[in-house]
């Protein structure tokens, strides 16, 4: 999926990508004029979960993600005052400090910017079918449900 929206739909871009994700693009995305606040989360690869070093992550989507990566959109914005949303996710093989997923938001007030992201991005991680394959540096690997 690789959306962009109509200027009066709030949701502005939603994606997933096997390739690298940009900053740029989504901030581009939700720039708004009656903006006054916009809040925006980049989640990376860490190098370390649960005391095991980390080595690499590989993201899977179910068919449906797209789908519901939609239905969470179309929820934040019908929960707050959102302007314009963005939300873009990777999927494939990302190394440590590989960007996995940027979402942000922008309403006309910096709380309610803060509060929508927050909440976007949290229910993706637990509704969206995502799923990550760990590789530790021990060689062991372990396959987390959602994002």
């Amino acid at each position: 999926m690789d959306g962009m929206s109509t200027l009066q739909d709030p949701i502005r871009l939603l994606a997933l990508r096997d390739t690298a994700l940009s900053l740029d693009e989504v901030y581009a995305a939700v720039e708004h004029d009656a903006a006054g606040g916009t809040d925006v989360f980049v989640g990376t690869v860490r190098d370390h979960d649960a005391g095991k070093g980390v080595t690499a992550l590989e993201y899977s989507a179910h068919p449906s993600a797209e789908e519901e990566l939609r239905r969470v959109a179309k929820t934040v914005c019908a929960e707050y005052p959102v302007l314009a949303l963005a939300a873009v996710h990777r999927v494939g093989l990302l190394e440590i400090n590989d960007v996995a997923v940027i979402v942000a938001v922008s309403t006309a007030h910096r709380g309610e910017a803060f509060e929508a992201c927050r909440r976007l991005i949290d229910t993706l991680k637990h509704e969206v079918p995502i799923w990550k394959h760990q590789r530790f540096a021990d060689g062991s690997d372990e396959w987390v449900a959602a994002c």
